[in-house]
């Protein structure tokens, strides 16, 4: 397991559904360590801290095992580009990541990094910014459906944080899963 990019982006206003509304979606790759603290990593921002950030929401995740699948549903829905790969932070995820899936992660799970310490804290939900960032409506369905959603993670140890670093899983408590509370998340 490690870690493929590391992406921060500023909130920016954009139009979505034909409203202006202020989002950090977008992420794009930094190069070199990134500073990781209790409210995320350096020159990040989120647009709605009412769904995003925070303590429990510092840093979010994505696996790039999901590209694949990604790519397929662009190319059905004739997104412009879909058969370009898939940049890193389009998910507006802070970590794209390798081997990491959130079909084996626990809430409680901790990722020790080279140089900081993060803990599994609860699944990303998708929304409508990630509809317009995906290019068509039914992205957050797709999302839920396939239980693709990413995960957020607190920050137990500050530190910083590269592509590159190796990921180690110490096993949390074992006692909800990340796809649990997704699925019941999505339900409700």
């Amino acid at each position: 397991m490690k870690v493929l990019a590391v992406c921060t982006a500023r909130a920016q206003e954009v139009t979505v559904g034909g409203r202006r509304v202020l989002t950090a979606i977008g992420k794009t790759p930094r190069a070199g360590a990134v500073a990781v603290g209790p409210l995320g990593l350096e020159g990040d921002e989120q647009a709605d801290p009412s769904v995003h950030g925070g303590l429990a929401k510092a840093v979010c995740t994505y696996p790039s095992e999901h590209h694949a699948l990604w790519r397929t549903v662009r190319a059905q829905a004739r997104v412009a580009a879909w058969d370009a790969p898939i940049a890193p932070g389009l998910f507006g995820e802070n970590l794209l990541v390798e081997g990491l899936r959130e079909d084996g992660l626990w809430i409680g799970d901790q990722l020790r990094l080279p140089n900081c310490v993060l803990a599994v804290s609860e699944p990303r939900m998708p929304c409508f910014k990630f509809a317009a960032a995906m290019g068509f409506a039914q992205a957050p369905k797709l999302m839920v459906q396939s239980g693709y959603c990413g995960v957020y993670l607190a920050v137990i140890t500050p530190g910083t944080v590269s592509a590159g670093d190796a990921i180690e899983l110490v096993p949390g408590p074992r006692e909800v899963s990340l796809r649990e509370l997704f699925r019941a998340r999505a339900r409700a």
